[in-house]
């Protein structure tokens, strides 16, 4: 997932703003405590979900995968007064610890928090959203974005995580495993869709930033 020397990784984030005490236990207790750590957005990519959310200011903010919560609270730090993120996650059991922490922050009550499968919560959704973050099962990333893409206002924006996935999607022959295949059809298809205007950027594990036109 780390694609930067180690220094230069360092490099960034010591000339990153850092996260707050809240998010840095969040982040902590998240590697401590939970499977898959790597998974939790952590202190640049957070860094990074913040400004684009400040930049952009939406009033409504729809998140596909929410884990342990960290990078929904990175998102709800550039919502309007009035704003509200909705969060979807599949694994109930992380639901306690997620609601932990916000509730420990004066934004934890922007954060709406849906259980079940995506894609059978995305359709019942009825609000029209200035931004959407994709981290969820890689497999359903085409099926997501199809989804969500009828919901998002023009000229609001698409996030979606792991869109390098380690560096598989430049592996010399076909990809073997299901997963990067679905990574490698996912990024072609967002490059060939005139709906939007796009970048894929290298931080982390890569994140796809969409435009609707």
């Amino acid at each position: 997932m780390d694609f930067l020397p180690p220094d230069l990784t360092a490099y960034a984030e010591a000339h990153t703003s850092p996260e707050s005490d809240l998010l840095a236990r969040l982040n902590r207790n998240t590697r401590a405590q939970v499977i898959a750590p790597r998974m939790l957005s952590g202190q640049l990519q957070g860094r990074f979900l913040s400004m684009i959310s400040w930049m952009i200011r939406p009033r409504r903010v729809l998140e596909i995968g929410t884990y342990t919560g960290y990078s929904a609270l990175c998102l709800a730090e550039g919502l309007t007064d009035d704003g509200q993120l909705i969060t979807l996650e599949q694994n109930e059991e992380l639901e306690d610890f997620a609601r932990a922490y916000w509730r420990q922050s004066p934004l934890g009550h922007r954060i709406e928090l849906r259980i079940g499968n995506a894609v059978d919560l995305i359709p019942a959704i009825d609000e029209t959203f200035d931004l959407v973050f994709i981290d969820a099962d890689k497999r359903n990333l085409s099926i997501y974005f199809e989804l969500v893409f009828n919901k998002i206002r023009p000229g609001g924006f698409l996030l979606a995580d792991n869109v390098l996935w380690s560096g598989k999607v430049i592996e010399p022959v076909k990809p073997a495993d299901e997963d990067t295949r679905a990574v490698v059809a996912f990024n072609q298809k967002i490059q060939d869709d005139p709906r939007v205007d796009n970048v894929l950027l290298p931080i982390r594990d890569g994140i796809m930033l969409a435009r609707k036109r």
